[in-house]
């Protein structure tokens, strides 16, 4: 589904060059749950948005589906990431001015869906999270561990083959953190989406079934999980 080759990505400065990835290599299959952890520095963050299309590496190649991503032009970029890619952010990045329903629907709208669909479908996802009798609620009248289940829906509200995730307990307690890592298990279960995280917790390195650690921009470890 999504390939790293050789990726490399360096951040200049008027004076210095930082190189956040130095050669990072990764391939990740359909319906994996894999966590990308490492200290501060480490560049996970940094590989997240590659792999997401949010950025270009300096050198080195992302594939999707086979195809370099470096062919496209930031149009093409936009529609890979509308319709395959769902994103999950510490800060949950929801529009405050939005309800919880118009926060998901709005990741349909833009794909043209028609308003009776629209509805089902994001009825549906807040139902599947846990958010069924909350779909009026602004975000600053959700807990954090709301709106972080809101941010999950609106990411799979398009059912996109892979969610990436920021950093996602982040601003969470540790048992509400623990819950929206059981959520987004059983979504992989049930739907086969692929998740990716960036994280340091180690909450989250321990629900996933595959552990890749950066250190120094690099890949120093690469395990997968029987269970």
């Amino acid at each position: 589904m999504l390939r790293a080759e050789e990726v490399r990505k360096e951040f200049r400065t008027d004076h210095t060059v930082v190189a956040a990835l130095r050669g990072v290599s990764l391939r990740i299959e359909p319906g994996e749950f894999l966590s990308i952890a490492g200290p501060s520095g480490s560049g996970k963050t940094t590989l997240l948005n590659l792999l997401g299309c949010l950025d270009a590496p300096s050198s080195g190649q992302i594939y999707f589906d086979g195809r370099p991503v470096s062919g496209l032009d930031r149009r093409e970029l936009a529609r890979l990431r509308r319709r395959n890619i769902g994103f999950v952010f510490q800060t949950f990045n929801l529009i405050p001015v939005l309800t919880a329903f118009e926060n998901v629907a709005f990741a349909l709208s833009l794909l043209g869906v028609e308003r009776g669909e629209l509805r089902r479908r994001t009825l549906a996802i807040l139902e599947e999270v846990g958010l069924a009798g909350l779909e009026r609620r602004l975000p600053g009248e959700l807990s954090g561990g709301q709106q972080q289940r809101v941010a999950v829906a609106r990411a799979l509200v398009k059912t996109p083959p892979l969610v990436l995730a920021d950093e996602p307990t982040a601003n969470l307690d540790s048992d509400t953190g623990a819950g929206i890592l059981q959520l987004m298990a059983e979504l992989n279960a049930r739907h086969r989406t692929t998740f990716v995280f960036s994280t340091h917790d180690p909450m989250v390195m321990g629900f996933a079934r595959r552990l890749v650690l950066l250190h120094d921009g690099l890949v120093s470890k690469d395990e997968r999980r029987t269970s």
